[in-house]
């Protein structure tokens, strides 16, 4: 009985032209998927992204486009989903374009169910798929390659990094590989703002989809113009698996899913987009309540033999600072005026040993190509400039100067992003013990192994403390704390800046303690030495604080803040900071803090912090210090 509705939708759908034999086929189809339990099957529940309900019985699909499902109530009911799928099958409704065929629309789940159904040819009409088989002869895929960009703290669609799936074609090599195409997942909006956006973010206001477009734009935009890292790694798919995904990919270009910036993201469904090439891969499961691309990628190389090796591509800011950084200071000025297409340089050039001019020469040619990818306009004619450097460099007799670049751990190999601290300490003369949970992702002072050197993304650190016998309390709760701190020359400039917001329990000028809610920003710059274990920064901040304790219910301020990170040896690092503040609308105080900091690395996963502050707040003096296990997981 349950069938009839799925025959006559079959027969009397507009444009359509069925058959008896077709509703009694179609019927046998339907019966025989539930006798083999073909909704309740993995491979199914993948192809409809289907995930369970948190609170109630039964799943719902991430997908959100109702075009992707043919039963009314397809988006949670596989049973009706897949007999309404085998229904639209049957449909005499010809390619135009503006639409295709559902045989084509769904080409993965047509495989997938004649694989399991053995569909009869003579009872069931074959569709050709013209646009499908163009779009795969076009692909040529031979395998799929992961791809993870590094985090870029300037967009917020990007602080966590990002992942896309190359497809890599059988006529191309590495010296080629620029040339395939990449599946791209992300937000489809045109918004500007990039407050704007992480809230709409948040919140699920954008539709996202998936996009096939050439990898090298995706590499110039990340490579070129961003100086993210990418890090690519090889899947061990088989072709036939190869298939599977390409098959699906197909099935979600015209759809969309609403796009959360925490978990339904870039790298989420781009691991349910993966999955439907073995019955067996479980990606999704666990990121239940977040999605971190790097996370992302660990759960792809802790699966057994799935990924064949990785490789490394630096961003071009990477290769001409590793360039810089084997030359003398009079090489470097040598460069920066051949790159500004200084007269004076070809003179100071002469007087250098060949390899050494070559490698100025490169070094001002990467320069120059740098510049005019982030839309610098420093020169008149960059193109003819860059020109000449190469003229220049292929007379000098020297061979290629190319910095063998040794690359660090993986994004997959460094420490877990969840931190749990435990912890005990005194504050103003009162003995505490400390719980801290830190749900992502990493701050200045964790080993920058598999992170950005500098910087720090913090959402949801909250941390409880109980002084002596006192009941525990909640000593802060920050929900976002971000830090760059990026290293400035003569060759690049990047703004160093902090932004944090929260609870933290503060001292009033009456003595009493409250949990005050507040905005901290900050902007400046920061320089490291020349072997690089020391970045110092300096930078202007402001600090608003709301509460009905303070005078007008508020207090807005403004000073400034200096720091050094020193890496004293390979697990033992340093963070000695001064700030202070002066507070002029509302409440006034002057806040003041010295603090040191020091996190000493154990493994990978674990390590000791010791947090050292001599501070001055709501008019009195006190210290503050911890000393913490950190664990990563």
């Amino acid at each position: 009985m349950r069938t009839w509705p799925l025959i006559l939708a079959a027969l009397f759908a507009p444009g359509t032209v069925a058959f008896a034999e077709d509703g009694a086929y179609l019927a046998q189809l339907a019966a025989r998927s539930r006798e083999l339990r073909l909704a309740e099957r993995p491979e199914w529940q993948k192809l409809l992204h289907y995930v369970p309900n948190l609170v109630t019985p039964g799943v719902h699909s991430l997908v959100d486009s109702p075009a992707f499902f043919n039963a009314p109530g397809g988006k949670t009911d596989p049973q009706a989903e897949l007999e309404a799928t085998l229904a639209s099958f049957f449909s005499a409704l010809d390619e135009a374009p503006q639409h295709q065929h559902a045989q084509c629309t769904f080409i993965g789940r047509r495989a997938w169910l004649d694989e399991q159904l053995a569909f009869d040819r003579q009872r069931m009409p074959w569709r050709d798929c013209p646009r499908y088989r163009e779009w795969h002869a076009a692909l040529n895929a031979e395998r799929l390659t992961l791809v993870f960009a590094s985090a870029y703290l300037n967009n917020p669609s990007s602080m966590y990094g990002h992942t896309l799936l190359r497809v890599d074609a059988r006529d191309q090599d590495e010296r080629t590989r620029l040339l395939a195409y990449a599946i791209n997942y992300t937000a489809n909006t045109s918004e500007q703002n990039g407050i704007a956006f992480a809230i709409n973010g948040l919140i699920g206001s954008y539709p996202g989809t998936f996009s096939v477009l050439p990898y090298y734009l995706k590499v110039r935009e990340y490579s070129d113009m961003e100086n993210r890292d990418l890090w690519e790694y090889e899947l061990a798919f088989t072709p036939e698996e190869v298939e599977r995904v390409l098959r699906h990919a197909w099935e979600l270009l015209p759809a969309y899913s609403w796009y959360y910036f925490f978990d339904e993201n870039c790298s989420y469904h781009l691991l349910g987009l993966l999955q439907v090439a073995r019955p067996e891969l479980d990606l999704i499961s666990p990121f239940r309540w977040w999605a971190l691309p790097s996370d992302t990628v660990r759960a792809i190389t802790r699966q057994p033999g799935l990924v064949a090796r990785a490789v490394y591509r630096p961003a071009n800011a990477t290769i001409i600072g590793a360039r810089l950084r084997a030359m003398s200071k009079e090489e470097r000025g040598v460069t920066k005026e051949l790159s500004l297409g200084k007269a004076s340089s070809p003179d100071a050039l002469r007087a250098l040993a060949p390899q050494r001019a070559a490698g100025v020469l490169e070094a001002s040619y990467d320069y120059v190509n740098y510049r005019r990818a982030i839309g610098k306009h420093d020169v008149p004619a960059p193109a003819v400039l860059a020109r000449e450097l190469l003229v220049a460099r292929s007379a000098v007799p020297a061979p290629s100067q190319a910095p063998h670049l040794t690359p660090g751990p993986r994004p997959d190999e460094g420490h877990a992003s969840s931190r749990l601290a435990l912890g005990a300490g005194r504050r103003a003369g009162q003995d505490f013990g400390e719980l801290r949970l830190r749900p992502t992702y990493h701050d200045v002072l964790d080993e920058d192994a598999g992170y950005v050197r500098g910087a720090q993304i913090e959402f949801f650190d909250i941390r409880l403390r109980r002084y002596g016998a006192q009941r525990p309390r909640l000593e802060s709760f920050i929900p976002v704390n971000i830090f760059s701190v990026a290293s400035r020359d003569e060759f690049f400039q990047p703004r160093s800046w902090r932004v944090s917001g929260g609870w933290q329990r503060s001292f009033l000028r009456d003595g009493k303690e409250a949990l005050i809610p507040g905005i901290d920003g900050g902007a400046g710059g920061a320089w490291s030495t020349d072997n690089r274990r020391v970045l110092a920064y300096a930078m202007a901040e402001t600090r608003l604080r709301v509460h009905h304790e303070l005078d007008g219910g508020h207090s807005l301020g403004a000073g400034a803040s200096v720091g050094a990170l020193i890496d004293a040896s390979a697990r033992w690092r340093i963070h000695a900071y001064a700030s202070g503040l002066n507070d002029f609308l509302g409440e006034t105080d002057r806040p003041r803090r010295l603090g040191l900091a020091q996190r000493f690395a154990l493994t990978r996963d674990v390590a000791l912090r010791l947090d050292l502050r001599a501070e001055r707040e709501g008019a009195r003096r006190f210290g503050d210090g911890a000393l913490s296990l950190l664990l990563y997981f």
